[in-house]
């Protein structure tokens, strides 16, 4: 849950805020007429909404990570998994 405060009383006290959220973990939402306009959240939880934002960098790093397995090995895999199809890479023979 987040702490609620006025735009008018959060310009005042920014640096108290700014504590708050830094050390003690919490978010603050500021109001003007008692609708949120802002939030101050710590740039961890930044990092996080902006991972949300974009599930796919994730998803492309994972995958860059990924390498092709040893031609080797594919037969005996074809057959353990029952895989009917496989790429033979740009020249098909």
């Amino acid at each position: 849950m987040a702490y609620e405060i006025p735009v008018t009383q959060a310009r005042a006290e920014l640096a108290d805020l700014i504590n708050r959220v830094v050390y003690g973990g919490e978010r603050v939402v500021v109001t003007r007429h008692g609708k949120p306009l802002v939030a101050l959240v710590s740039a961890a939880d930044l990092e996080r909404l902006e991972e949300i934002q974009d599930p796919d960098a994730q998803v492309i790093t994972s995958v860059a990570g990924v390498h092709d397995a040893p031609a080797a090995s594919a037969p005996r895999e074809h057959h353990r998994f029952g895989i009917a199809a496989e790429h033979r890479g740009s020249n098909p023979s």
